[in-house]
């Protein structure tokens, strides 16, 4: 087993020779294998370079550092590089470091001391699968990062499982799945640890899968296969994956489903014995990627032929919500963020009030005797509000917005959040179901042994209607029958306190009439 790949176990500071994501800006990320190199690379004595548009990078200033560090860009002689070259190729003159005076070897250019430029600076990140999602070079379709969860957690994806991908495509969902199952590095082949196997029909999208797999240090725990799945199934050099996750991002997806069973179909031609791709002794979870309805009612007719049960079809929709501060007043400044509407009951009735007296001024000048097409003097509007809103200097602004206190503007006004006025289009219909785990009849035997079937007493919906009623009947009559025993027992038992407190009266001993006269 070699190093452990970053995308798993990344460490607390980068390596050479390991992957790392440079953070450009928020939508701008660069993968890059950062390269220890001591002579020149491409025309640079500083060894390999990144060059961007906020100055350049070289590798040996993004090695060992800590994970999310801020790396300044350094001053790298980018122009004469290319025209040395071009002048030595043309005028065949060799290059100084190959003359008989020269102390260096060919290719073994001392680099200068590197100093920081004022260009501009990166921030260096580790590979993650949700990271690598958002810079991969595009091959296909990606699958992003809320889809990929919800379908990893809806296939019950857990350490130590197996996963069919059908699709390799730019990678997205395998190095996703990998870390769901990654339970440790097989230290044999009969090691059984989780595992994905990826299967690609391009043979182009095969290759660069294959490279990008071994680069990323996941070469044992992916295996990246270049096969057409719709005639030669999912078999692994004729052995099967014991998958218990399946996910397949094809255009047609019902025409390999026959290869997912655990009986061999009967539309499948298939001379040596029947393999299944698929854990007998689990229950297996699929999940079908098609961007288009007919897709989806294609797929489900085949699954419901071939057994598969709790059949569900999901879309996932993405919607931005933003979450800002906004400042509310008829005083606020006319800047972003800010609604120049009443803030409360108060201010629109002030408002009003200036409105109003303004009107009244206006007619009290023209009834007086000035002409309606006078000039209105400013100046002599009342100074509460100007009419282009701002407040003026003898009156108090409104309580919402400017804060006495010394608040920093941008924790002014109140906290509220709008979502965008239209869903934004669905990457693709997600179609799971689940095959149940095959049972033998030793398995059988010892589950009805353990749960007798058909021989409960007390089960809901056993007995019919009228048995239910005779039933009823038959306890309420037990009941009542219970309950007048009850009651004669208690009468019986009051009846002989009665006799037994008359026999004490007569056996009583009367009193002598003349010790009570005396």
């Amino acid at each position: 087993m070699g190093a452990i790949s970053p995308f798993l176990e990344p460490g607390n500071r980068t390596n050479a020779n390991s992957l790392a994501i440079v953070h450009l800006s928020r939508d701008n990320l660069l993968p890059v294998i950062l390269q220890e190199s001591k002579g020149e690379v491409d025309g640079y004595a500083e060894g390999s370079v990144i060059n961007t548009r906020f100055g350049s990078f070289p590798h040996t200033t993004l090695i060992n550092q800590p994970w999310g560090a801020q790396v300044r860009a350094s001053i790298v002689d980018t122009g004469s590089r290319g025209r040395k070259k071009k002048v030595q190729e043309q005028d065949n003159i060799p290059d100084d470091s190959e003359g008989a005076g020269s102390t260096t070897t060919p290719g073994q250019a001392t680099p200068k001391g590197l100093e920081t430029a004022s260009s501009g600076f990166v921030h260096i990140l580790p590979p993650t699968p949700e990271v690598w999602t958002t810079s991969l070079p595009h091959r296909t379709q990606v699958v992003y990062t809320p889809d990929y969860s919800y379908i990893l957690h809806r296939i019950r994806a857990r350490p130590g499982m197996r996963i069919i991908e059908s699709g390799s495509g730019s990678g997205s969902f395998t190095h996703a799945s990998v870390r769901a199952v990654y339970n440790g590095y097989p230290k044999s082949e009969s090691d059984a640890r989780g595992k994905v196997y990826s299967f690609e029909f391009n043979e182009d999208r095969y290759q660069k899968m294959a490279e990008e797999v071994e680069a990323h240090g996941l070469k044992e725990l992916v295996k990246v296969s270049h096969r057409d799945v719709y005639s030669n199934g999912f078999l692994v050099d004729g052995k099967s994956p014991e998958a218990e996750c399946v996910f397949l991002d094809l255009p047609a997806p019902w025409k390999a489903l026959p290869h997912l069973s655990r009986s061999k179909p009967a539309d499948v031609k298939q001379d040596t014995p029947w393999v299944s791709p698929l854990r007998s002794d689990r229950t297996v979870h699929l999940c079908t990627f098609s961007p288009c309805i007919e897709q989806v009612t294609k797929t489900v007719e085949v699954m419901r032929q071939l057994g598969w049960m709790q059949i569900e079809m999901v879309e996932v929709c993405h919607k931005r919500i933003n979450v800002m501060r906004e400042r509310v007043g008829l005083n606020m400044p006319t800047d972003r963020g800010s609604n120049l509407s009443p803030y409360d009951v108060g201010e629109a009735v002030q408002r009003l009030r200036e409105v109003e007296s303004k009107s009244k001024e206006f007619h009290e000048r023209t009834q007086g005797g000035e002409t309606g097409d006078a000039d209105v003097d400013m100046d002599d509007a009342p100074e509460a509000q100007k009419s282009n809103g701002t407040p003026s200097k003898g009156v108090s602004e409104s309580k919402a917005p400017v804060s006495s206190s010394g608040a920093k503007p941008f924790m002014m006004g109140r906290l509220i959040h709008r979502t965008e006025p239209e869903i934004k289009t669905h990457t693709s219909y997600l179609v799971f179901a689940v095959m149940p785990q095959e049972w033998t009849e030793e398995q059988e035997a010892a589950a009805f042994s353990q749960w007798p079937c058909g021989q409960e007493s007390k089960v809901i919906g056993k007995l019919d209607k009228e048995s239910r009623k005779r039933e009823k009947r038959e306890l309420l009559h037990a009941k009542s029958k219970s309950k007048r025993k009850r009651g004669k027992d208690a009468d019986a038992g009051e009846a002989g306190e009665t006799e037994a407190d008359n026999e004490k009266d007569v056996k009583r001993p009367k009193p002598d009439p003349e010790v009570a006269s005396s």
